[in-house]
């Protein structure tokens, strides 16, 4: 390998180690198994994973910033629920629900951002009260499920085109908008300034209320959509079932990506590859026999080897900087 391209893809493996894993967990299952790889099952696996693609992305730029949403399981249900309130029978508006699960899920988000940001309370804290209260909210609103919204709303969950699923469209498009905003805007750069010191990026002209206060709206929204989207396929809106647990898996396959919990790093290539891992991990584990039990327990562990994961990977990185430090004042000597 040419030397020049020789410490780009040593810096790109380091910066997504998952990668790595990501291809050798997928030959393991497609050998092991014989169906992984085939477009049937792989449409299954990325029509999951675009939920949480869909939900992840803006939280993976929370995360970034120094924030956290707890709260995007319950907001995903109460999305779902009042969609499906709209739909019922299938005589609503297939639009105004989406947009109206939109709506809620943006409103939840205005009310973490404003305590989280605004008052400078604890983002954990507030975002895990939401959760309890929000999931509430929900139960009340319907403590019933409503259901049979009819072909025009169950598109939105089922529907194909070109080939693909509707929602692996949206999520497609939420990563391609969050990659040019992180890696092509100042907004992006302000994220990893703001995660990292937000002090120092303050100094800096930087404001440090209004990006993340905008992207807990996105989060709220982004959840809200995922709600309906769920909705939408199951042609049912449970509240009690819809999104539990999703918070976690989303956090899980935030970390994976290697995002740190104490922000300022992280990739939106990395979450997409944590994503992934995630859907193609559970996938695997149900091909060969695998009891959901134990799934859960393969998702927990995965869950802090990704944190442990990023430790080592933070202080690999630190090593290879430090001596490339090194090399370049023998260089200049």
């Amino acid at each position: 390998m040419p030397p020049t391209f020789a410490p780009k893809v040593s810096a790109f493996l380091m910066s997504n180690p998952l990668l790595i894993f990501l291809v050798l967990m997928v030959v393991f299952f497609h050998v092991t198994t014989g169906t992984q790889l085939t477009w049937g099952n792989l449409r299954s696996v990325l029509l999951d994973s675009a939920l949480i693609a869909i939900v992840a992305i803006p939280g993976a730029m929370l995360i970034i910033a120094g924030y956290i949403d707890l709260s995007v399981g319950s907001t995903l249900a109460l999305g779902g629920v009042i969609a499906g309130l709209i739909v019922d029978g299938g005589g609503g508006n297939p639009f105004l629900a989406v947009i109206a699960a939109v709506g809620v899920g943006a409103l939840i988000g205005l009310v973490n951002g404003t305590v989280s940001v605004g008052f400078g309370f604890s983002a954990f804290v507030t975002t895990l009260g939401t959760l309890t209260a929000v999931r509430g909210i929900a139960l009340l609103v319907s403590p019933y499920p409503s259901k049979n919204f009819g072909d025009a709303f169950g598109f939105l969950g089922l529907g194909i085109v070109a080939g693909i699923p509707v929602a692996i469209w949206i999520a497609i498009l939420a990563f391609f908008v969050a990659a040019i905003y992180m890696y092509l805007m100042p907004g992006g750069r302000h994220l990893y300034a703001i995660g990292v010191n937000k002090e120092a990026a303050f100094l800096s002209g930087v404001n440090i209320k209004r990006t993340p206060y905008v992207l807990y709206i996105v989060s709220g929204a982004s959840a809200g959509l995922a709600g309906a989207i769920y909705a939408a396929r199951l042609n049912s809106a449970p509240a009690g079932q819809l999104g539990t647990g999703f918070e976690l898996i989303v956090l899980t396959a935030i970390l994976l990506g290697g995002v740190s919990l104490l922000g300022g790093e992280g990739t939106m290539f990395g979450v997409l590859t944590g994503v992934l891992f995630l859907g193609l991990l559970g996938n695997g584990l149900t091909l060969i026999g695998v009891a959901s039990f134990w799934q859960n327990v393969a998702s927990g562990v995965a869950l802090i080897l990704a944190i442990g994961l990023s430790v080592v990977t933070h202080k690999l990185r630190g090593i290879f900087q430090n001596r490339e430090n090194r090399n370049l004042t023998t260089t200049v000597n």
